[in-house]
């Protein structure tokens, strides 16, 4: 009998976020697929669990899909972590499901935090209806071709973005949408410096450019939709 892959949610900031059944899972898995060993092996030690690792990420997911996938096959429980939250949200991981689910093998998820939702959840946008978009491309006109296709989308918008480019980020999508369309920024969220500003996307421009919001940590953003004609 193949044993399970389980895809294991981990915290984005606060450890306090693990689930128990997320601790019970790391800890009783014959082997981890981890985004970062070395980050995930730190996790492991706060909860005192101590098992073999295995590197997956996004230039060897194809190679160690078959390493796992032959794990699994042999009767072996796997867990899938990222670096921080639910994995495949903008993280590795779908190639090693897809071939699981193809070869029969069963898959588990082990719900937890997200920053996806943690955002959402706060924003005080319509949660109702929303379209993820994750990171947009790095290079300039590549983003503001992809905001401009999201001109006349009328679900909340949610997009993940890195400390190096949220400035031309804010500036794109206040070109696209409007400086006056209302938005969410949330930074280093569940950390000790969290921060969530509520605001249009100029405001925002703003408070990055004055050092309100500082150019540190991780951010996500949330865009109302596009008002009804």
């Amino acid at each position: 009998m193949s044993g399970t892959l389980y895809i294991v949610a981990t915290p984005i900031g606060n450890l306090e976020d693990l689930t128990a059944r997320a601790r019970q899972t790391l800890a009783t898995v014959d082997l981890i697929a981890a985004e970062d060993t070395r980050h995930t092996g730190r996790l492991l030690s706060v909860i005192g669990a101590k098992k073999p690792l295995m590197s997956l990420h996004d230039f060897n997911e194809a190679e160690a899909t078959g390493v796992l996938l032959r794990d699994l096959e042999a009767g072996r429980d796997v867990a899938l972590v990222s670096d921080a939250g639910t994995p495949l949200v903008s993280d590795p991981g779908y190639r090693l499901v897809l071939a699981a689910h193809e070869a029969g093998i069963r898959v588990s998820p082990i719900p937890g935090p997200s920053a996806l939702v943690a955002a959402l959840s706060v924003s005080g946008l319509p949660t109702d209806r929303f379209s993820f978009e994750g990171f947009l491309p790095a290079k300039s006109k590549a983003r503001r071709t992809a905001l401009e296709a999201l001109r006349g989308e009328s679900r909340t918008l949610v997009f993940y973005e890195s400390v190096h480019r949220i400035g031309d980020f804010l500036a794109d999508a206040a070109g696209a949408f409007g400086s006056d369309r209302l938005a969410f920024l949330g930074r280093e969220l569940t950390k000790v410096h969290e921060q969530g500003v509520r605001a249009t996307i100029g405001g925002l421009v703003e408070a990055l450019q004055s050092g309100d919001i500082p150019a540190r940590g991780e951010f996500v953003i949330a865009i109302a939709g596009a008002p009804a004609e």
